[in-house]
């Protein structure tokens, strides 16, 4: 029989279009692993009822099963909702998806929990798109699940799941400079459908910081989980190098 490739399986929100060809193309330089992606309706990111329930349970795994057909090695829900909703939300998520296909799981905020922990971050700034109710909320669950103290934090006010790919760059980096200002352990860039993650290196560089994006933090763990090297990706951030984390200015 032909020996497969490692396979990672996503959860992915309904409307988002960045996270995968993000992740399609940094395991491009990767023979041994692809990514496959189920969706399941998500439309809107606010703290109504309506935009809460969206990540019920159920819809979820349903998704997860169909990655399980695939034989996937891992199960990601590439999504943030955890973060308002609660860390250990998240990781109720991984222990029912486990239960339900016998295949490891985890979440883009519990992959960024890891990555902290990996690389010994004590504080961070906070940038996403979103309202400044749920910027609070992610904070809260930082400082309240693994410690970590939330400096700044700046959001767009928007609530709409697809607008949050359209966001300018040059929005983006005024955003990332303005916290960069203040000295900190890392950037936290917060939403699997935010196009931040396409400059990643280039503000590493520029500003100095490591920056923690929620995709590239699940990408990075994904690998973890299978055994596999992250020190070959490259130009998607500081994460995937295995020795001390080191900004070239230069």
């Amino acid at each position: 029989m032909r020996t497969e490739p490692k396979k990672i399986g996503m959860l992915t929100p309904s409307s988002n279009t960045v996270l995968e060809p993000i992740c399609m193309e940094m395991v491009r330089e990767l023979p041994n692993v692809t990514c496959h992606f189920s969706r399941f309706e998500v439309t809107k990111i606010s703290l109504e009822d309506e935009a809460l329930a969206q990540f019920d349970f159920e819809p979820m795994l349903q998704a997860a099963e169909l990655l399980a057909h695939a034989e996937v090695d891992v199960i990601a829900w590439n999504g943030t909702s955890g973060g308002w909703l609660g860390f250990d939300v998240d990781v109720k998520l991984c222990k029912k998806i486990e239960e339900r296909t016998g295949i490891p799981a985890t979440t883009s905020m519990l992959s960024q929990v890891e990555a902290f922990k990996a690389h010994n971050i004590k504080n961070i700034h906070l940038v996403t798109p979103y309202i400044s109710e749920i910027n609070t909320l992610i904070a809260e669950q930082y400082q309240q699940y693994c410690d970590i103290e939330t400096l700044q934090a700046r959001g767009l006010g928007q609530t709409v799941n697809r607008s949050f790919s359209q966001v300018a760059d040059e929005k983006i980096e005024a955003m990332i400079q303005e916290v960069a200002e203040e000295q900190v352990d890392g950037i936290s860039m917060v939403c699997t459908n935010f196009p931040g993650i396409t400059k990643v290196d280039y503000y590493e560089k520029k500003y100095g910081i490591i920056i923690y994006d929620t995709i590239n933090t699940l990408l990075w763990q994904c690998l973890r989980m299978m055994g596999q090297e992250t020190d070959t990706i490259k130009g998607w951030g500081g994460i995937f190098h295995t020795g001390p984390l080191v900004v070239n200015n230069s």
